[in-house]
């Protein structure tokens, strides 16, 4: 959603039908194995979904839902030689079983040999024995009793689910919410992670890791209208204007996730950072201006200047409102690293009235995306001291219920609200 869009969704090919008198058998699709050591280093067919090249080990995941044995086949593209090796291992790691077999060059259907497992989720790595590359892999097949009701990814995304809070405004209040604030902070930081932590109806402000040298601080907008990819469709009147920004920041327009304008600035944030983010609506007529500042604390301080800092300020058209539909989110925005944990605590959390009321929020609403309902069930919200947390994506993550009420214990702030507000 944010500034990388997700993979396109190439193969959806389930497993081919079964015999319905034969045993249970569930094929997984070579692209969604993720590379490992390194998450780049993979090539995979773009019109057949194979692996073409992995540089170290291709892991699996399945859910398995009892109990039982199962016969593990490879199927493969004919020429490599070099011994395969396949590891089944519980998550979180406990025990773990290999086998190897030594395929023929000409072979394209390797068995791999006889597992037997525990119920619950388990890793399935292959490599081979030498340490050379995997080359031309098309799918593992799991056959046997275990395999009943076993789950896992048979899509091409291989993104974490996104995982959502949503904060209830008093019902008085819900039309004249002016400020909204949030202190993010993020206790994993693996690359193409964005923890947003102050968003609404009309944009989103949150925290980055876009590269190993390249973290990033966003505020956006979105456009009036419908278009959804190219912003230079987008009439006059629909587009949301840049009123100003603050120093080193980049502000430009964006598309292909709804179109908007997007201002970032890059900003080496680290664990143990909190990032405090502020967000003020100024309706005017049928606009409304949004302003996002933010303030970098380290061991409970602001790094820098004390005050607030500037991201970017944009008056968006068509509106005219105060801020609703305000929420929290963490996201996995490029799936090559969709199978590392992701997580991070909100909070606290306050909004202030257009009257100068300050409002502590002890309640959210945990969410998830469609990928999460159908395909990636490690994803939770909950609870931590006076904070909210999400956590998604290491496959360990036990799937939480989408519209879970969270509840804070304490009925006022653990601390008050915002510092004086910018001028």
């Amino acid at each position: 959603m944010r500034s990388t869009l997700f993979a396109t969704l190439l193969f959806t090919t389930f497993a081919p039908a079964q015999d319905p008198d034969g045993p249970p058998s569930l094929r997984i699709p070579a692209f969604s194995g993720y590379a490992h050591p390194d998450a780049d280093a993979v090539r995979r067919d773009s019109d057949t979904g194979a692996v073409k090249e992995c540089r170290g080990e291709l892991r699996f995941y399945v859910q398995f839902a009892a109990k039982g044995l199962f016969h593990a086949r490879l199927l493969r593209r004919p020429g490599a030689t070099a011994p395969i090796v396949l590891m089944v291992e519980e998550v979180p790691a406990a025990s773990f079983v290999s086998k190897e077999a030594t395929p023929s060059a000409d072979q394209t259907d390797v068995e791999i040999g006889k597992f037997g497992l525990s119920a619950g989720m388990h890793m399935l790595t292959l490599k081979t024995a030498d340490g050379s590359p995997l080359r031309g892999i098309d799918a593992l097949v799991l056959t046997g009793p275990a395999v009943a009701g076993a789950h896992t990814l048979t899509v091409e995304r291989r993104n974490a689910s996104s995982v959502h809070l949503a904060y209830d405004a008093p019902a008085e209040h819900k039309d004249d919410i002016e400020w909204f604030a949030c202190e993010c902070e993020p206790t994993t930081d693996p690359l193409w992670t964005y923890y947003m932590a102050t968003g609404w109806h009309r944009g989103y402000f949150g925290m980055q890791v876009n590269s190993p040298t390249e973290r990033r601080l966003i505020f956006s907008v979105w456009d009036s209208g419908d278009e959804a990819i190219d912003r230079q469709k987008v009439a006059a009147d629909d587009l949301v204007q840049l009123v100003k920004k603050g120093d080193g920041v980049v502000a430009e327009g964006f598309g292909h996730e709804g179109t908007g304008g997007h201002s970032h600035l890059v900003h080496d944030w680290q664990l143990g950072d909190r990032i405090r983010f502020l967000v003020h609506a100024e309706p005017d007529g049928t606009h409304t201006t949004y302003t996002g500042w933010f303030q970098h604390l380290r061991a409970g301080k602001p790094l820098g200047a004390a005050g607030w800092q500037l991201l970017a300020s944009f008056r968006a058209p068509k509106d005219g409102k105060y801020l609703h539909g305000l929420y929290s989110f963490s996201e996995n925005f490029s799936g090559a690293n969709g199978d590392q944990l992701r997580e991070c605590r909100y909070g606290p959390v306050w909004l202030r009235t257009r009257g100068g009321e300050w409002l502590y929020v002890r309640s959210a609403k945990f969410t998830h995306d469609g990928h999460g309902k159908q395909w990636r069930l490690d994803r939770a919200g909950g609870v931590d001291g006076q904070r909210f947390f999400l956590r998604h994506g290491d496959y360990a993550t036990a799937d939480m219920p989408y519209g879970t009420r969270l509840e804070l214990s304490t009925p006022t702030g653990p601390n008050a609200p915002p510092p004086l507000l910018p001028q």
